[in-house]
């Protein structure tokens, strides 16, 4: 059977940056060369980063896209490294009018290329157009209606983009009619919790649907609120793993693959869902037999609180660094939420550039303090100690406030103290509220919801706190010191706003209220079938209320990373003014 050795580039690209990415492709190339590729291949949108959003919708983005890749094929040829296919994704345009998808010649198209000597051999577009969740790929761009295949020495390799795996017919059974004997599927596919086991599962359905190997080769790094995992992944034909990278980080699989040979007569003509084959022979003739096998490894999988943790650390590491920022400030009350992402915020940008401030007020206790001045010791990170009670006392004195308007106060005055820091010194103020707080409105805005990014925005807490026990778990397995003080996790958590508050006082528990809202907003039941699980019907009615008047507030939260199947953001888009309620009854 011929043979090829398959480079699959796991890496991080970032939106606008051509140049950089072009760069990051160019120098991956080279090593892959060195290393004995056959076939080269990069992710989804990996010229542009992903996903591009409205900037689809700019003539000017299209056509810097459009010349990257002319770029890019000219330097590889320059460099000597021509004779390697490279299959890179970008972003296109379609030359036609389509106008049975309402849009004019010249629409953007999520499109890759396969580079040759010095030209763009072949130039095909993602024909699934995902369009649910944080995906809303069918108002940007316009679907490819071919089947794109190359013959590389010998063996006929189908490509696909992403979405063309995931759902149903289309590219999968067309490989199999076009008889491939590869099909190769570059994906910018985001992270949520549990897709690695749902994303192998896929890869071994499509390989036996397409009846070939295929690969799976996924980008990683973060954009915005999106994590990317990577977690490539190559399957034989019957679906048995053959490799697969390790998640969240930067990694080339370099695997060495028999492969069935092609038919003497390329494939051509119309396969399944109507496309059409666009094949074309890079090199026909078989290699000889691999002195020094590449089997490409098999990563194992992260446990579900290590994946969690580590896509965290990922996003925020990603937000900090791609927009040029160079620390940042939290404010440390001692509580668990804090700790936890002031624990994120030192592993994803090192301690020497995380700064705390603690700012007691009347009702602070003692051992929050002592709290926050442990976790500063154990982590590294900076912290000072600035007191809010002379400007509580001077707003008191002249406004005279009780009850929420007095709790609310010290909480404002905390986020105005923050700003204030971040303005003078440059670090960006990052926002401590949780899933559980954030679906309740249990958060003050203008106050504990102040910042540029939300680290824990996606996270329940009672994952918070299974997060901060794993953290501390894994430091000790390290014999390092466990970053975050055993109180914090003990204590009950509260805001301390008045005399012995308690998070209780306002919330249910929080084991079930993370369950009732673990339905309502990311699976969307209604009371009646949340009830029907099981629990209270004036408890879910009273939960579900406090949810839906809350959008308001969400709204105005910053930016945080997406761990769930449903964030609040994109994925879960509701109007602020909505009078239906949901009632259990």
């Amino acid at each position: 059977m011929p043979q090829l050795r398959l480079a699959l580039n796991q890496i991080d690209s970032t939106v606008g940056d051509l140049d950089a990415n072009r760069a990051s492709v160019l120098r991956r190339t080279r090593q892959a060369v060195a290393d004995g590729a056959h076939l080269v291949a990069f992710p989804e949108m990996t010229l542009t980063g992903y996903p591009v959003e409205d900037l689809a919708l700019r003539p000017s983005f299209v056509e810097a896209s459009r010349a990257a890749v002319r770029e890019l094929a000219a330097e590889l040829a320059a460099e000597g490294l021509g004779e390697v296919p490279v299959v890179v994704g970008h972003l296109d345009r379609a030359e036609e009018e389509r106008p049975r998808y309402g849009r004019p010649a010249g629409a953007p198209r999520n499109a890759a290329s396969v580079l040759h000597r010095g030209e763009i051999r072949l130039t095909f577009a993602k024909h699934h157009l995902p369009n649910y969740g944080v995906f809303d790929e069918f108002r940007y761009f316009v679907p490819g209606d071919t089947l794109p295949v190359i013959r590389v020495h010998g063996v006929d390799v189908a490509l696909a983009i992403c979405e063309d795996l995931w759902q149903d017919g289309g590219r999968v059974p067309a490989a199999r009619e076009a008889g491939a004997g590869l099909l190769l599927s570059v994906n910018a596919s985001p992270y949520e919790r549990d897709k690695d086991d749902t994303r192998l599962e896929l890869v071994r359905r499509r390989a036996r649907e397409a009846g070939c190997t295929t690969a799976y080769l996924a980008m990683t790094g973060g954009q915005d609120e999106l994590v990317f995992d990577g977690d490539s992944i190559v399957v034989d034909a019957e679906g048995e793993v053959l490799a697969r990278a390790p998640q969240f980080a930067e990694h080339c699989v370099l695997l060495d693959l028999e492969l069935p040979a092609a038919a003497p007569e390329p494939p051509s003509g119309v396969v399944a869902d109507g496309l059409r084959i666009d094949h074309r022979t890079l090199s026909a003739e078989p290699l000889p037999r691999y002195e020094v096998e590449h089997t490409g490894g098999l990563a194992p999988p992260l446990s579900d609180l290590d994946e969690i943790y580590t896509a965290l650390v990922t996003g925020l590491r990603a937000y900090v660094t791609k927009n040029g920022f160079r620390s940042v400030l939290i404010g440390l009350s001692g509580g668990i939420d804090s700790a936890l992402v002031a624990a994120i915020a030192v592993d994803a940008l090192g301690p020497e550039q995380v700064y705390g401030v603690s700012m007691p007020s009347r009702y602070s206790s003692g051992h929050s303090r002592d709290d926050a001045a442990d976790l500063a010791e154990r982590t590294g990170l900076r912290l000072r100690t600035t007191g809010i009670e002379p400007m509580f006392a001077a707003y008191m004195e002249a406004l005279g406030l009780t009850g929420l308007a007095e709790e609310n106060l010290q909480s404002r005055l905390r986020g105005t103290l923050l700003m204030a820091l971040s303005n003078q010194e440059g670090h960006i103020v990052l926002a401590p509220g949780n899933k559980s707080e954030l679906a309740c409105g249990y958060s003050t805005l203008y106050g504990d919801s102040v910042g540029a990014y939300g680290p824990i925005k996606d996270v329940y807490k009672t994952t918070v706190f299974a997060l901060a026990r794993r953290r501390n778990e894994a430091a000790l397995e390290r014999g390092e010191t466990p970053p975050i003080p055993e109180n914090s996790i003990a204590k009950p958590p509260s805001a301390e706003l008045r005399p012995d508050q308690v998070d209780t006082d306002s919330l249910p528990d929080y084991e079930v209220l993370d369950r009732i809202l673990e339905l309502y907003v990311d699976r969307d039941r209604g009371a009646e079938e949340i009830a029907a699980q099981g629990f209270d019907p004036e408890l879910v009615t009273r939960v579900l209320r406090l949810t839906d008047t809350a959008e308001y507030k969400r709204r105005q939260y910053p930016p945080g990373t997406k761990i769930s199947a449903k964030g609040f953001g994109k994925d879960r888009r509701l109007p602020l003014t909505n009078r239906w309620r949901e009632s259990a009854g």
